[in-house]
């Protein structure tokens, strides 16, 4: 398989882990009005999940969405969610399009939470052929698709967030 260095990962990784620590606060607190970037946002909800057969649910229906099959033709390839040993991260086996998760570990699960999902599901809708890939995994069109559907499915709110906490900054 080619390699490609995948420059912005770290970039996407710090917006997003930033982002959730926006979400659990609103969550702790109560207060869902957030000052991002010199702006008040209200941030939508986002969806947690107690299982993988819920995550799975998701998945699936995400993928069924007609926006989503529209403009993404891998959306017809279904998606198996897994429980992975570990508790650091969570990926996509694009050779058997599969999620995997880490499990609840001491009643906390980070990765059951749709923020994630859409990150692992934004790595199966890439349209390259993984063997001989022409972008790193976190490149620009990746990043497009996560803001896309963080956009569509969670809000706006969401995807602007994601922005001004710097996804799209190469480094």
């Amino acid at each position: 398989m080619t390699r490609i260095r995948d420059a912005r990962k770290s970039a996407v990784y710090e917006s997003e882990s930033m982002v959730r620590c926006m979400f659990d606060r609103a969550d702790e607190r109560g207060i869902r009005t957030v000052e991002v970037g010199g702006s008040h946002l209200t941030l939508p909800i986002e969806r947690r999940f107690a299982s993988i057969e819920s995550v799975q649910h998701y998945v699936d229906s995400v993928l069924a969405l007609g926006w989503v099959r529209d403009r993404w033709p891998r959306a017809a390839v279904p998606v198996r969610v897994r429980t992975r040993a570990g508790n650091t991260a969570a990926h996509y086996e694009s050779d058997c399009a599969t999620i995997a998760l880490p499990a609840h570990h001491a009643n906390h699960a980070w990765a059951f939470r749709e923020l994630v999902v859409l990150h692992e599901l934004a790595h199966h809708l890439d349209p390259q052929d993984p063997d001989d890939p022409t972008e790193p995994a976190h490149g620009l069109e990746f990043v497009e698709r996560l803001l896309t559907l963080v956009g569509e499915i969670i809000g706006p709110e969401a995807a602007f967030a994601l922005r001004v906490t710097g996804i799209t900054t190469f480094g």
